[in-house]
């Protein structure tokens, strides 16, 4: 009994810990977009600068006209058995523009 309550109890707290991971990394998405659509210069340059200041790597930007598009991850949490071969990374994706 105390085997499978112990591996309910990982379960929930990695379920929780990539909960986490996917809002801060929709939250990076969001800023990084909205700063690239506000900027008069570089949009893609003011993204990745904000992305970075949220501990977010921008994986893909891109111009279209006036409206701004971002994908960013965040690193996950430490998952018991995805430790020994990579790293978990969390993505989200955001669009800013005018109007």
């Amino acid at each position: 009994m105390a085997g499978v309550l112990m591996f309910v109890m990982v379960g929930l707290g990695a379920a929780g810990g990539l909960v986490v991971a996917q809002r801060r990394a929709q939250a990076a998405a969001d800023l990084s977009a909205l700063a690239g659509a506000t900027v008069t210069g570089d949009a893609c340059a003011e993204a990745v600068r904000v992305a970075a200041a949220n501990q977010a790597a921008v994986d893909l930007c891109r111009l279209d006209a006036d409206v701004v598009s971002v994908v960013v991850s965040v690193r996950g949490p430490d998952l018991p058995w995805a430790s020994g071969w990579s790293q978990v990374r969390v993505s989200a994706e955001a669009r800013a523009g005018p109007g």
